[in-house]
């Protein structure tokens, strides 16, 4: 399974984005999908996941209220909206995809917010 993130970027505090990954090499609807992300100097951390079927979101409480977690199944990607950027928000944003015993990561888009 490979994983290709995209959409990160440059913005200002309050901005929005919308982060994409694709998954190929593997039936989409079989993984549960999550976003993590990685700030300079601190360990990854859990942002969202998704269910396989897309029945359940779980968010962290960093970011509940302002980024929305989606999966177009047609489409094999994963969409991570967010809203309301803070400075805090600034990370590496890395896709992860769960089968069973079969962990994938992405390669992380980069995001940085200025205040």
């Amino acid at each position: 399974v490979q994983l290709q993130a995209s959409g990160g970027g440059l913005v200002q505090a309050g901005d929005s984005l919308r982060l994409s990954c694709v998954l190929s090499g593997g039936t989409f609807s079989r993984y549960v999908m999550a976003w993590f992300r990685q700030a300079p100097g601190k360990e990854r951390e859990f942002v969202v996941v998704n269910t396989r079927n897309g029945d359940s979101t779980s968010y962290a409480d960093s970011v509940k209220g302002r980024f929305t977690m989606s999966r177009e199944d047609a489409k094999n990607t994963v969409y991570l909206q967010m809203n309301s950027l803070k400075p805090e928000d600034t990370a590496v944003y890395y896709c992860n995809a769960n089968f069973y015993l079969q962990n994938s990561w992405g390669q992380g888009t980069q995001l940085t917010v200025s205040s």
